[in-house]
């Protein structure tokens, strides 16, 4: 199976976010060095996650539910021992049937209430705690309606106009984008990305490859940790992710504050 397809992967499903950019603005604007988020977690082969505690990484569950064990991630370019995984209960693997259906017909009806209803969160807990990177806070508002955004991944990237291809690279360079919330209820909050005509100046939207990457709020002059990178829906006819009128949706950490905070208060 096609991971791509499966989480931002994609519509399309769930994995979700490079960066997809502006036809009609320089990749260059794009591009941001380490220092933009020291805190970013890159999660084996693909799939990122965001420290929030010394000890803490968070990310979106469908990013790492599909590896058979992760031992080790990287953090500010050192690889950092995972102790143990917590994925949330109500995290729901797609069953591979629904997905292979869903490719067949491109009706993705059934698939897509699957997301909406599962919780695609997860933490992990590193063997010893983090002492040269600041962990970022969490947004715990729940008024994320209306505010700008700003996204940050190393996944799939392309243009609006052209989208990608799944068949391309899941791991490129550090790119960052802005985009409008469009929705926020539940689980969820989401944004489109926009025509050049529509769009914030430096616009994206999701890719393959960074599913469970930061999606940042600004309050009082301090980005904070919003929402996770989790899965897109495709709007073009052609199947071709990464195109104009795509909604990007993201795991929305105001939901689950209180399931953070037990589980990093609890006894191991």
């Amino acid at each position: 199976m096609p991971r791509i397809l499966f989480f931002t992967l994609l519509v399309v499903s769930f994995s979700a976010s490079a960066i997809v950019i502006r036809h009609d603005i320089d990749d260059l604007e794009y591009r941001v060095q380490a220092t933009e988020f020291p805190a970013l977690a890159d999660m084996p082969g693909e799939g990122h996650g965001v420290l929030i505690a010394p000890q803490w990484v968070i990310t979106a569950a469908h990013a790492i539910s599909w590896q058979s064990e992760i031992k080790q991630i990287t953090v500010g370019g050192i690889p950092r021992a995972v102790e143990r995984i917590e994925i949330h209960s109500g995290y729901k693997a797609p069953p591979q049937q629904l997905l292979q259906q869903a490719l067949a017909t491109w009706d993705w009806t059934l698939f897509r209430a699957l997301l909406a209803s599962s919780d695609d969160i997860a933490l992990l807990k590193l063997a010893q705690p983090i002492t040269d990177i600041p962990p970022v806070a969490i947004y715990n508002s729940n008024n994320q309606f209306g505010q700008t955004v700003k996204v940050i991944g190393k996944g799939a990237t392309g243009n609006g106009i052209d989208g990608y291809e799944f068949s391309s690279s899941h791991r490129t360079e550090l790119r960052r984008a802005y985009n409008t919330v469009s929705s926020a209820d539940g689980r969820w909050f989401c944004y489109v990305f926009d025509n050049p005509a529509d769009a914030l100046p430096v616009e994206g939207g999701s890719g393959s490859g960074d599913s469970g990457g930061p999606v940042l709020i600004k309050a009082e002059q301090e980005w904070l940790l919003a929402g996770l990178t989790s899965w897109s829906d495709l709007q073009s006819t052609d199947r071709t992710p990464g195109r104009y009128g795509q909604v990007s949706c993201n795991v929305r950490l105001s939901h689950y504050q209180y399931w953070i905070a037990s589980v990093i208060s609890a006894q191991p």
